[in-house]
Parts: structure tokens; sequence; C-alpha cells
């Protein structure tokens, strides 16, 4: 998950939510209940999202505590984070929504909203999760690595939902702003593949490769690419070097797959032939 001042605590969440980082605040998810710093709120606010990332009934629960003690909207929006890990989205997608209409700061309102269409993509609710990435995208005019990472957002959205055009547009301007960011050209590569411009599509995907050879998005398109093109050895390579970066990863699971369905057709058809 990627991606608020009202106050100063609430400029660190115009960072992404989800990472968190310090020493203080990795030692403090091992005690049992984290205690709310209410003298350094900042601290405590870094402490609070760490908690709601790795251990989310516990992030739940400081940010209980916190509310007790007049956290404000971080405590708001720490729970919501929490509630994201404990898979209740729809609770998590409404609470980010309606903190996000408490600020007026363009990356805040942004980057919440951002959250908010994420969590509603894990819903499942595709036609909400596009609302508000939209509206993340309308409050976030200024094109910059912010805009461009909401706009991946929304092409994966619209690719959910089928809509690979809309998504390619989406993509085209990130990568207007980031033009060398692998994620968005593998995603791309997708896109264009399923509307059928494969040539396109392996261009996207060996520039994704190019840039980051352990891109396991990249690999995995291309070797699809490959395949279509009757490439089957080079789609094997593809498939098993995602196997050996990334084995329990979703990408690990389709790459296995794809190998198995490419070596039965391949037993077939020989057998067909004798």
């Amino acid at each position: 998950m990627r991606v608020l001042a009202m106050v100063g605590v609430l400029s660190a969440l115009a960072a992404p939510a989800m990472a968190a980082t310090g020493n203080a605040a990795s030692k403090s998810t091992q005690s049992l209940s984290p205690t709310p710093d209410t003298a350094n709120p900042s601290h405590t606010y870094e402490v609070c999202l760490m908690t709601a990332k790795n251990e989310p009934e516990k992030g739940f629960e400081m940010a209980g505590k916190w509310l007790t003690l007049g956290g404000g909207p971080p405590v708001k929006h720490c729970e919501a984070i929490a509630l994201i890990g404990m898979k209740e989205y729809s609770e998590a997608a409404t609470r980010l929504e309606a903190l996000a209409k408490l600020n007026e700061e363009e990356s805040v309102k942004a980057g919440v909203l951002s959250q908010a269409g994420q969590a509603w993509l894990l819903e499942g609710d595709l036609t909400r999760a596009l609302d508000a990435q939209t509206q993340a995208l309308d409050a976030m005019p200024v094109k910059n690595r912010q805009h461009a990472n909401i706009l991946v957002d929304r092409a994966a959205t619209f690719a959910d939902a089928g809509k690979y055009a809309e998504a390619v547009l989406d993509l085209d301007a990130s990568l207007a702003i980031e033009p060398k960011n692998p994620d968005a050209l593998a995603f791309r590569a997708s896109a264009r593949r399923h509307l059928n411009d494969v040539e396109v599509a392996l261009v996207d995907a060996e520039q994704a490769i190019a840039l980051d050879p352990h891109n396991i998005i990249g690999l995995l398109e291309r070797g699809i690419i490959y395949k279509l093109k009757k490439r089957n050895n080079d789609a094997r390579q593809d498939w098993l070097r995602i196997i050996q970066i990334a084995p329990d990863s979703e990408a690990g699971k389709a790459a296995r797959t794809n190998i198995e369905r490419m070596d039965v057709l391949v037993e077939t058809e020989a057998k067909m032939n004798n």
C-alpha cells in the first residue's frame, strides 16, 4: 500500500503512511501496549503507524489510548491504517475520506484520499476506489512524484475493472512525470498486452527490466509476451527468474502456473505429433 499541516505532526503524512521508520518505532512495536507520549506527538504518531502496520490490533488499541488523551487527527489516521491491517477495508476507507475533508493542504489531502482508494480497492469496490483516486488527483494538481504514484494506483484500479485503455492513459501521464519508473512501465506493458498491442508491450516490459532486473511484474509480463510470440524458452527463463527472486509472491505463484501450463501444452503437442 502507498501514500498529512493541520499541526506540526500532521506534516508527516505527506510521506507514505505505511512506511514510518526509525529504531525507536521498531522497538516500540515489541511492547504489548505502546503508551502514547503526549509530550512528543510526532514520535507517538510514528510509533502508532508502525504498530498499526506490523500489529494492527495493537496499533488500534494504542490509537484508542491516544484518543482519550486528545490525540486529534493523527489518531484517526492511525486507527484507519490499523483497520486496513485488520481487513476492515470499508470502515478504513470511510474514515480516511472523512479525515481528508479536515485538511486543505494539497499533498496531505491527496495522500489520505489515495489511501482511501487503496482501501476501497481491497474491499473490491472499484467504483468508490476510482472516485477516491480521482479526488486525490484533483487535490494534487502539481505534477510531482506523489501525483505520478496516484496515477499508477488509479491505473491499477482501471485495469482491475477491465478498462485497459484508461489504464494506459494514466500510466502515460505518470511516465511523463517519472519516465524511469520500472513499475509503471511494467504495468503499462500488461495493459497494452490486454489491448493486443503486443510489440509495444514488449518494449515497455524490456525497459522495466533494464531499469530494474529484479522487477518481478516486468519479468512476469515479458514472459507472457514471449509465450505469445512462441519464444517458450525465453518465457521459461523469465518465469524461473521470478521464482528465484520471489518464490512466495503472487508473481511467483503465477510464474509456476504458467510454466506448468506450458509444459502440459508441449507434452500434449508432442503426443499428438507421434
